[in-house]
């Protein structure tokens, strides 16, 4: 039979009730003739609780003892929705990343996925077994330990099944309808897209967009797994939520997608820096190393050999760049006189893959954005996303003015 899967997020199975709805979803799609797989999360709120009892009992925790119990919320979830599922005579059965077994690297709380062997599932599946309820977010180690995949970790869990099995589809449920071509609670006008093409949408996941996780979109574009984005809290239609897939899918783009934003972002400057081969790497090799997050680069023009140099980060990891900055001016490997902190800016950016075939898209982003008398700060592009830095007091009047500009409410 063809196979289906089917992700649902913490806020879809957050009680028991919404259990049972979305055991009623699955059901649908069973008797459609599919053999479904349902990757879950936790409860809604049951990671944090976890979280924050590791970080009660040891601070300095044990990184594979923290994934063995933040991965247990998952188990419960998978637990209860194969007896809702059976109750329903639905044949069922639960199974945990180890079970399957979903091989991952080593690297606890941020493992990436390795392998999915099938036959233990197929085989069950063989046997009549109808539905396969997965413990999303974990896997097991070489070493034979709960490993977890980090913060929205279901949704690479779900795309890596549908690759893994040839899924005709993977379907992610959450409390949206769908990918909206901004934030409706921005502006009224954002409209729900029917289509998106996987690049679009894995730009508008790295900038901010909170549907999908970036990981996720990443390996459904090299797998290429139609994603469908849709509500578990409406009613369901053939055509519901939104379509991720390839670009050839899509008769006809609009140049622009969507707008997105990411609001807690800082520009730092190093200001008089000395412009030598080598002076980027001496910079950002110890940002990295610090684990710092950086985005947007820019080098002003050398003047007696001297240069500033500006970068984006998130900005809780601003302390982290500055500690990392001064230890590299103690040390020497580099010499600046001021690292100049910004706290109050926003990353605003456009994405669309039309931008490749279409010219003016920037002149028109920058005209429009003058027009409201927004100060652009750093600006970046890539072959389909243009993205500036401004005050963040802005931010919501840029998105709505880019939104109005490139009349995105109309399909």
């Amino acid at each position: 039979m063809p196979v289906l899967v089917m992700k649902f997020g913490g806020t879809s199975v957050a009680t028991v009730d919404r259990i049972h709805r979305a055991a009623k979803r699955i059901g649908v799609e069973v008797a459609k003739g599919y053999d479904v797989i349902v990757i879950v999360s936790a409860m809604s709120g049951e990671t944090n609780k976890l979280v924050g009892f590791v970080n009660d009992t040891s601070p300095l925790y044990d990184a594979r003892e923290y994934d063995a119990v933040v991965s247990s919320g998952e188990n419960v979830t998978a637990g209860l929705m194969a007896l809702t599922l059976q109750e329903m005579d639905v044949p069922a059965r639960s199974w945990q990343g180890w079970q399957v077994p979903v091989k991952t690297t080593s690297a606890h709380s941020n493992a990436r996925i390795e392998d999915i062997p099938t036959d233990n599932i197929m085989a069950k599946f063989g046997e009549g077994m109808r539905v396969a309820v997965v413990a999303g977010f974990q896997g097991v180690s070489p070493e034979g330990r709960i490993t977890t995949l980090g913060r929205g970790g279901s949704d690479t869990t779900a795309v890596a099944f549908a690759a893994a099995f040839g899924a005709e589809r993977c379907d992610i449920y959450t409390d949206v309808d769908g990918v909206y071509t901004t934030d409706p609670r921005i502006t009224s006008k954002a409209r729900k897209l029917d289509k998106i093409a996987f690049e679009e949408m894995l730009e508008l996941a790295s900038l901010g967009a909170k549907v999908l996780q970036t990981r996720s979109v990443e390996l459904a574009m090299r797998y290429k797994v139609r994603l469908r984005v849709l509500s578990s809290f409406e009613e369901q239609s053939d055509d519901a939520g939104t379509l991720v897939c390839d670009e050839e899918e899509i008769m006809e783009s609009n140049v622009v997608a969507g707008v997105a934003y990411s609001r807690d972002e800082a520009k730092m400057t190093l200001i008089s820096v000395a412009d030598r081969p080598g002076i980027a790497a001496a910079i950002f090799m110890p940002l990295s190393e610090a684990g710092v997050n950086v985005d947007m680069i820019v080098q002003n023009i050398s003047e007696e050999g001297r240069t500033d140099m500006t970068f984006s980060c998130p900005v809780d990891q601003v302390k982290r760049a500055e500690k990392a900055m001064n230890a590299a001016k103690e040390s020497g490997s580099i010499n600046f006189h001021d690292l100049v902190a910004d706290e109050g800016v926003a990353k605003v950016s456009v994405v669309g893959i039309g931008m490749r075939s279409h010219t003016g898209v920037a002149a028109k982003m920058f005209q429009v954005l003058s027009n409201e008398g927004v100060n652009i700060k750093v600006i970046t592009t890539s072959e389909i996303k243009i993205s500036v830095l401004i005050d963040r007091k802005y931010m919501e009047l840029a998105v709505q003015a880019l939104h109005d500009a490139f009349e995105l409410e109309k399909a």
